[in-house]
């Protein structure tokens, strides 16, 4: 069975076909740049684009970077424009899209049900967080498999600072930070988070799960297994699409 997935992120748009029996991409991904500023309007635009590259006229699961409440409503919009806050993103996204069925979730929740089911976290129980570092930090926290939504944990605070203006892999870029130096910032933040939430697992997802060979083995005194996203960043294209399926 293929459902279209869509991830919408800070920085780009990127989605295609996904083959729900195997947990993978049905085809390689199309993906555009994330419109600056994002507003609703040009990020469904972007969406549409990434949408009619394939053809597709069934259901549709999209991601998005902030709280999505009941399945539509968008409650907070750190990486892209304040103009989201309280939008009905399904229905923007559904008459963007001609009518399709759609369904939106937080982006961050969306990698970690892929990553529960066919990836890094299948068949793990206990406490389980899976943790985006791209534009900003997302992150989905799963009890015994079960989801607790819209965590935003990357919005903690870090030595006096949101944790993901300190440790994103944005300010890996902004600061100009070599490996060993970002890996200690991340270091400090699974500590603390950590220290909150005593997990068993850390899942490490977004674009720099493709180089967890560079940093993760720099990371110490963090008592959970810490893995990277076997995924990457096609996770939230996949828990997207599945939870398209699901609602339908």
């Amino acid at each position: 069975m293929q459902i279209f997935g869509v991830d919408i992120g800070g920085s780009g748009i990127k989605g295609a076909p996904v083959d729900l029996d195997r947990g993978d991409l049905a085809q390689e991904r199309h993906k555009v740049l994330t419109p600056h500023p994002a507003t609703p309007g040009a990020v469904a635009d972007g969406v549409k684009q990434v949408v009619d590259h394939f053809g597709w006229t069934g259901p549709v699961g999209l991601t998005f970077p902030g709280v999505v409440t009941g399945g539509a409503t968008v409650r907070t919009a750190a990486n892209v424009d304040p103009s989201w806050i309280d939008t009905d993103a399904r229905a923007l996204f559904a008459d963007r899209l001609g009518g399709l069925p759609v369904t939106v979730v937080n982006d961050a929740d969306a990698a970690g049900v892929a990553e529960m089911e066919f990836g890094a976290g299948r068949g793990r129980r206990g406490t389980v967080i899976l943790l985006t570092f791209g534009t900003g930090i997302g992150s989905a926290v799963f009890v015994d498999g079960a989801l607790l939504p819209n965590t935003e944990l990357g919005h903690l605070e870090l030595n006096g600072h949101e944790a993901e203006k300190r440790a994103s892999s944005k300010a890996k870029e902004d600061h100009d930070l070599n490996w060993e130096r970002w890996a200690r910032r991340v270091q400090r933040y699974l500590r603390h988070v950590e220290m909150l939430f005593s997990p068993e697992l850390f899942i490490i997802g977004g674009g720099v799960s493709r180089k967890a060979d560079k940093f993760l083995h720099l990371i110490e005194d963090v008592k959970a297994e810490i893995v990277p996203a076997r995924l990457q960043n096609n996770a939230g294209i996949v828990g997207a699409a599945m939870r398209a399926t699901q609602s339908a």
